[in-house]
């Protein structure tokens, strides 16, 4: 059987990327999974296969920014033209990201308007990598990255629809469930309490859920523990926060972050680029191990080989 080949890029070279990144190849797991071609900077402390430019240690966070999207964007490139089967990202820091003129919020809107796709940020633990021990819990966010006096105008219900439709594709063809049971998360504490804590349940999210045949809304204090239970394949959340919290409090260090509607998976770590402790050597790689595990079974997943077939 031919191994999947992944394009694994070292993020911002200031960080722990290098340092996870070396990591991850030298446990061997994930070498044995799938071919990795390293795609970053030469000077940032890991061997690159493909390199797009080098790195100094007097740079400064637009020179690292603007590497680390350089990177993003050469990756994306070899998937688009199928030389790699997937992307697996270490973390990039957003505010050097936009110094560095990429003007992103971070990965995931960056990775959608390289590939012209309508995305969905997916956090899950126990799908293939992680061990026995950590719960299985798929996070979907219905808004990513913005102040959360923005959410509740963007929370549309057209959003929502949207949202669901992608996880529900993303679930049938790369995880292989075929009948995806989803839940939809809650806005307002206990559901809005029929008006009582703000009008958006009722409003937004009971009509979206209806539409798209979500279950729910339910409160965020239970609807994440009945996922972990086995109720739900996944849930949607409606804001960052709340979604990031649940499934890094189920399985920090061992979730993974998946892009959904990506023509390719793509994968990273659930974490960031922890500049306090770069280049010390005490940095985990475990999650950024289980994150190429993972994108090496969802390239060669026979579901997603189907799904595409179906599509063409």
């Amino acid at each position: 059987m031919t191994l999947p080949r992944l394009a694994v890029t070292l993020g911002d070279p200031r960080g722990i990327g290098p340092e996870i990144v070396g990591k991850m190849l030298r446990d061997g797991r994930a070498g044995r999974a799938a071919e990795l071609l390293v795609v970053g900077p030469t000077g940032a402390g890991a061997q690159v296969d493909e390199p797009i430019g080098s790195w100094e240690e007097s740079g400064d966070d637009a020179r690292a920014g603007q590497l680390a999207g350089a990177a993003v964007e050469r990756a994306v490139s070899l998937a688009r033209a199928g030389k790699v089967d997937g992307i697996v990202t270490a973390p990039l820091e957003k505010s050097a990201l936009y110094r560095g003129g990429y003007d992103f919020p971070g990965h995931t809107e960056m990775l959608a308007s390289l590939a012209s796709s309508r995305v969905a940020m997916m956090l899950t633990s126990a799908d293939g990598a992680g061990g026995n021990d950590v719960p299985r819990l798929r996070v979907v966010l219905a808004t990513t990255h913005m102040p959360l006096r923005d959410v509740a105008s963007a929370l549309t219900r057209e959003r929502i629809v949207d949202i669901a439709a992608i996880t529900r594709a993303g679930l049938r063809d790369w995880f292989g469930v075929a009948e995806p049971r989803i839940a939809l998360c809650a806005f307002n504490p206990h559901a809005g309490d029929s008006g009582r804590f703000g009008s958006e349940d009722d409003d937004v999210l009971r009509p979206a859920a209806q539409e798209a045949e979500l279950s729910g809304p339910w409160p965020a204090d239970t609807v994440f523990v009945r996922a972990i239970r086995g109720e739900f394949d996944a849930v949607i959340a409606p804001y960052h926060d709340v979604g990031m919290a649940a499934i890094k409090v189920a399985a920090f260090g061992h979730a993974v972050n998946v892009t959904l509607g990506l023509p390719f998976p793509r994968c990273s770590p659930d974490h960031g680029t922890a500049l306090d402790i770069a280049r010390k050597g005490v940095a985990d790689a475990s999650s950024m191990i289980d994150a190429t595990l993972l994108c090496a079974a969802l390239a060669a997943s026979p579901s997603r080989r189907a799904g595409q077939a179906s599509r063409r």
